[in-house]
């Protein structure tokens, strides 16, 4: 039943798909993070079909491009996306740790963040425009798997830069063993499925997570001192934009 309930809560913080609602109690937090990148699959599941369906009828490039790009956003309902307009805005303030933890509360949109949005979607609607090959695209779907499952790993292995938020909370309610394990096992799963797709595709889009991911742990640690869920939200909008960039080279 926990696990039931963890699957359902998952989709209700991380996503806008509707889900039975009830009161949550922490013994059903524990495998949460387990099922995060189902939410993944479930946008690269949409996102197929998109594809599919623009090939199908010959639907224009303009559209083809922008309704690919929406997708996630819609699905997730913007969760990550506020965790990136949040770190855009502390990154760009240049001041102390402390100050910019600070920002990452702050519930106000500064211009930074929406500067960085407006750029980091004109680079996605690009990128994605010019993704035509179906096996490019497949792993390019799978990728939202990936990015989610590297995600919650971090929240395993990554220290935390305080001792307060939803993060923390998460971190210290999980059963981290477990779901390490699973997590994992997702990411295996995700890589075996791309190679099957396309070798040359599924060592770009690996190559673009995995540079992402050290690239914010790197980030994190140095200006934050750990990561928060802004940040955790900041990872796979980024991983994201790197995936769909591999996608097009391949």
């Amino acid at each position: 039943m926990h696990v039931i309930k963890a699957f359902f809560i998952s989709f209700s913080i991380y996503s806008t798909i509707p889900v039975p609602q009830f009161a949550w109690k922490e013994e059903d937090m524990r495998y949460t993070l387990c099922f995060f990148p189902l939410i993944g699959a479930v946008i690269g599941f949409v996102e197929w079909l998109w594809y599919c369906l623009c090939r199908y009828w010959e639907i224009g490039d303009i559209m083809y491009a922008a309704i690919g790009t929406a997708i996630p956003l819609l699905i997730s309902g913007g969760f990550h996306t506020d965790g990136f307009m949040d770190t855009m805005d502390a990154l760009h303030s240049y001041q102390p740790k402390e100050k910019k933890l600070e920002i990452l509360k702050d519930s106000h949109i500064g211009a930074f963040s929406v500067i960085m949005l407006v750029l980091y979607y004109l680079l996605y609607l690009a990128a994605f425009s010019e993704i035509k090959n179906r096996e490019a695209f497949l792993c390019f779907c799978v990728g939202f798997i990936l990015s989610r499952a590297f995600s919650g790993l971090a929240f395993m292995v990554l220290p935390p830069a305080k001792e307060t938020g939803m993060l923390f909370y998460f971190a210290k309610t999980m059963q981290r063993n477990l779901v390490k394990i699973v997590l994992c096992i997702e990411i295996l799963l995700c890589v075996a499925g791309m190679f099957w797709f396309s070798k040359k595709a599924a060592v770009l889009v690996l190559f673009a997570v995995l540079v992402s991911f050290a690239y914010y742990y790197y980030k994190s640690k140095k200006e934050f001192g750990g990561i928060t869920g802004d940040l955790a939200g900041y990872f796979v909008t980024i991983s994201e934009l790197c995936i769909v960039f591999a996608a097009m080279l391949a």
